[in-house]
């Protein structure tokens, strides 16, 4: 069998999986948010934080408990780290340093999982578990429901509530992730991978040498870490560690994994608007990017630059050669298109313009399909902005899901667009003027300024992984990165949960022959046209620059 042939299966493979799970999963998900029944469980959880479960929110109200969450999160997962080395199952490491803590705390509460340490010599399994894990399931959480706030501003009018956060986050964790996890975790375990509460063991190796060897509670943490799109390895080498992902099964399974919320979610908003139709247009623009993204790597991967790599019919460096270039490929393009950020290969590895691809993955702003509930409120966003924009071609008030899209709307779209590419540009460009930061810079060059980008893209759209050629665990980047994470999550939900609460005040508009059929491939061209358009003029010079500079040097 060819290597295009094995990359292919994968692919196929995969899409046969998804496209099983997209109709019951979706559902589910929709049941869960409209459903009037709580579990006796959840009851139990409303009683012990006060919350008054029949309460709706206003949107302000809803955003205003989110942050306060998100706050006390951050704050918890803070004084643990600092705390670590008074706390059982240390494993003797000393507590961990104010700003890597304060950059860790800020990466895992915002979903994005950066990583400026190596798991296995600076965590102890306490804080993994009880600090980085739960954060897992937490930060999917908030993510998805802000997609379901969302999604209930197109089905609600003349009202400005928009649900409770208390009882979507709860139902979130307890009727989706944590089962879903537990049967994910389950199958890694039954595959190879680890699970245990091991201390470091010292062995002798065959050529007489010392070698230790970690354990760890992996496969538990390592299942919601890919399907809630949170992307932080228990181990530094991440899902490359045959601890991680010791087989080709284990490392298309987490693919699977990282894919299945967010490619079921547009069933779920259909479900919700009453009108599948508009999930199936929403969930073909996300398989045509990711197929998009998939092909181009593969292609840039499989043939290589120079001599060498063509022997051996593939860049292999920084490889993983369990899974080989097509493995890397497809694991490469899910995990940046869903700001998942975990990684079975090095990034940095990969060839100019397949390094070129996972940037412009990432700089699609988490909506093809993105990260969980957060590529739904993305995608939900860049459909008004196209909506808008054939409004205008025709001349007449752009209309979505019923809903007219009204000046104060389009504002909310446009910040909410307009904030990541702030907030990566200015990091960016500070890191690359100010002389502190230069000092991290071990690749001078294009291929320099492709780490820089690749690292503040990665943080503000919380994504996570990196390119490894970037000194990252600096005072600087510890701070800034961590403020830019912050940033990059919360400012855009304010304004997706500010466009909810705009639709759902309004009355229902009805379609009538001028209205555009957003469930046609016509619209789903023109999204996919949009999508391409905004990215490659916001980004376009930096691009030039890095990776495209590099690949044709």
């Amino acid at each position: 069998m060819s290597v295009a042939t094995a990359g292919w299966l994968q692919v196929g493979l995969l899409v046969a999986a998804l496209a099983a799970c997209y109709i019951p999963l979706g559902n589910y998900i929709a049941h869960i948010f409209t459903t009037e029944k709580d579990w006796r469980v959840e009851r139990g959880v409303y009683k012990l934080i006060g919350v008054d479960a029949k309460a709706d929110q206003k949107w302000s109200s809803y955003l205003r408990s989110l942050l306060a969450f998100s706050l006390v999160s951050v704050l918890l997962l803070y004084g643990l780290e600092r705390l670590q080395h008074y706390l059982l199952l240390s494993l003797g490491l000393s507590n961990v340093p104010a700003p890597l803590a304060f950059n860790t705390a800020a990466s895992f509460v915002t979903n994005t999982n950066w990583q400026n340490y190596s798991g296995e010599t600076t965590m102890g399994y306490l804080v993994q578990m009880s600090g980085l894990a739960v954060q897992n399931f937490m930060s999917a959480a908030v993510g998805l429901v802000v997609a379901i706030a969302l999604i209930r501003g197109f089905v609600r009018s003349r009202t400005d509530k928009l649900g409770n956060f208390w009882v979507d986050i709860t139902r979130v964790v307890l009727r989706l992730l944590i089962p879903l996890s537990i049967v994910g975790g389950l199958i890694l375990v039954a595959a190879g991978v680890i699970d245990n509460f091991h201390a470091n063991q010292v062995v002798t190796t065959l050529a007489h040498g010392h070698q230790t060897i970690t354990g760890g509670p992996v496969a538990s943490q390592e299942a919601i870490k890919d399907m809630g799109n949170n992307g932080g390895g228990f181990y530094n080498a991440n899902s490359a560690h045959p601890f991680e992902s010791p087989n080709g099964f284990t490392n298309l399974f987490e693919v699977f994994l990282l894919l299945l919320i967010p490619f079921a979610t547009p069933r779920a908003f259909g479900k919700m608007v009453g009108d599948n139709r508009q999930g199936y247009a929403l969930v073909a623009v996300m398989v045509v990017l990711w197929l998009a993204a998939v092909g181009g790597i593969s292609f840039f991967e499989a043939q290589g630059a120079g001599l060498a790599p063509q022997l051996a019919h593939g860049a292999m460096e920084g490889k993983n050669v369990v899974t080989g270039t097509p493995g890397c490929s497809v694991f490469a393009a899910s995990t940046t298109v869903t700001s998942t950020g975990s990684v079975s290969c090095f990034h940095d590895s990969l060839t100019a313009f397949g390094g070129g691809i996972t940037l412009f993955d990432i700089a699609l702003g988490e909506i093809v399909p993105g990260g969980i509930g957060a590529g739904m409120y993305g995608l939900l966003v860049l459909a008004i902005v196209t909506v808008f924009v054939g409004g205008l071609m025709v001349g007449r008030t752009p209309e979505y899901i019923g809903k007219k899209i009204r000046p104060v709307e389009m504002k909310y779209a446009a910040l909410y667009f307009l904030t990541i590419p702030v907030l990566v540009l200015t990091a960016a460009g500070l890191s690359i003027a100010m002389k502190t930061p230069q000092a991290s810079i071990l690749n001078p060059g294009p291929h320099g300024l492709t780490e820089i980008m690749y690292a503040f893209a990665s943080e503000a759209n919380n994504n996570g992984s990196a390119f490894a050629g970037l000194g990252t665990n600096t005072d600087w980047y510890n701070t800034v990165g961590g403020i830019v994470m912050l940033f990059g999550r919360f400012t855009p939900e304010i304004f997706a949960l500010g466009l909810a609460g705009s639709l759902a005040r309004q009355q229902p508009v009805p379609a009538s022959v001028g209205t555009m059929e957003t469930h046609k491939p016509l619209f789903v061209g023109m999204v996919v046209g949009v999508i391409l358009i905004l990215v490659g003029l916001t980004y376009f010079p930096a691009l030039a620059l890095g990776p495209f500079a590099e690949g044709l040097h």
